[in-house]
């Protein structure tokens, strides 16, 4: 269970950029991501919440969408922050893990949307509902590395 890729984007709709390690604040995301700045498509509406501070997703899950609906997508272009491999995300979901020295709770189901299906096209509205990652809250800060393993206490 580890790390495969972090990518963040600084503004709404921006290029998502990989990143070999990123800083994670609690309360506020990850440093340099357009979230952390309040700058993300749903920054207003995810103000209350403490779901906006990072979003993760299975490569694995990415992997089966291209092969059911005979796609090439890269992990980017899910626009989620950190990419795994190895662990089943849906079973973090209310429950408090480790990525590297950060410590997350995992907060809801990071479904796939309107805004997404704009991106990709609707057919991941099908094939990613329940797939498509997982909304954290940040509860120790820290720094992150691609290839950290992932823990679950």
């Amino acid at each position: 269970m580890q790390v495969e890729e972090i990518i963040i984007a600084e503004t709404a709709g921006g290029e998502m950029v990989a990143q070999q390690s990123a800083e994670l604040v609690a309360g506020q995301g990850i440093v340099g991501d357009r979230y952390f700045s309040s700058q993300g498509t749903f920054s207003d509406l995810l103000l209350e919440s403490q779901d906006f501070e990072v979003t993760l997703i299975e490569q694995e899950e990415i992997e089966a969408f291209n092969e059911a609906a005979g796609l090439d997508y890269s992990a980017s272009d899910f626009r989620r922050n950190i990419v795994t491999r190895g662990v089943r995300l849906n079973d973090l979901e209310g429950r408090e893990f480790s990525v590297g020295e950060v410590r997350l709770r995992g907060v809801r189901l990071c479904e796939p949307c309107g805004y997404l299906a704009g991106r990709i096209g609707k057919v991941v509205l099908k094939h990613m509902m329940h797939k498509a990652g997982l909304r954290a809250q940040i509860i120790t800060g820290g720094f992150i590395s691609q290839g950290d393993a992932i823990s679950v206490n």
